[in-house]
């Protein structure tokens, strides 16, 4: 059975509100994957998305208390992002959130869903360390963006999208510090390790479920391979 690391974007979970349209057709879509003579396994890290932005944002206004405790409060939230993704697999799903990357549950389910770790650990490295974790056929990064881009598409217009790059390359385009409020598709720590790893990354739009599925299939899709 293939198993399937799905870095699950907290722009997807959780955008300005939480984003039952998109976790509808993400839960039906799973459920179809994990049925059947083709099953597959899916390990989910799930990210903050902008209930994190809004703690850490309320936070900053009112102190500032260092960015660990800042990546502590990102790691709570992608636990209650996590324990609610997990909760809409019901019985399809490992019964716990698993915030260990590095350790192996043992279950019989196709479905486990992870959150945050350790501060200074984004969950990009979270999905990095779960791939090798569960020797993982490849990582599948859904954010809210088609590609990675030689800029920031919101604010150039010469942005050029990127369909296929290495990790050495990737890694000159992003550099090498990472923070907790950082925004980017996969971040610089998680690159390094992944390129260590000689891990295969897909980052693609979470929200064409069509695409994903053409992704796990083999075929042709909107997306950047790093590798």
């Amino acid at each position: 059975m293939k198993t399937y690391v799905i870095s699950l974007g907290g722009s997807l979970i959780f955008p300005d509100d939480i984003d039952v349209f998109f976790l509808k057709r993400f839960r039906k879509f799973i459920l179809d994957q994990i049925k059947g003579k083709k099953a597959k396994r899916f390990v989910i890290i799930c990210g903050g998305g902008n209930i994190n932005k809004q703690y850490n944002n309320a936070i900053m206004s009112i102190t500032d208390p260092g960015d660990e405790a800042l990546d502590w409060v990102g790691i709570n939230a992608t636990k209650m992002n996590a324990f609610f993704v997990k909760t809409l697999f019901g019985s399809h799903a490992y019964e716990d959130v698993v915030d260990n990357p590095t350790k192996k549950v043992k279950t019989g389910k196709k479905i486990i869903v992870g959150s945050g770790w350790k501060p200074g650990w984004s969950t990009d490295l979270d999905s990095v360390l779960a791939a090798k974790t569960y020797k993982a056929d490849m990582i599948i990064n859904l954010t809210n963006v088609d590609y990675v881009y030689t800029k920031d598409p919101k604010e150039s217009r010469d942005a050029e999208a990127i369909k296929e790059i290495s990790w050495k390359g990737f890694r000159k385009l992003v550099g090498d510090r990472w923070s907790p409020r950082l925004n980017m598709p996969f971040d610089p720590i998680a690159a390094k390790m992944a390129e260590k790893n000689k891990a295969k990354v897909i980052i693609a739009n979470g929200r064409n479920i069509n695409n994903l599925k053409e992704i796990l299939d083999g075929k042709r899709f909107i997306g950047t391979i790093i590798r």
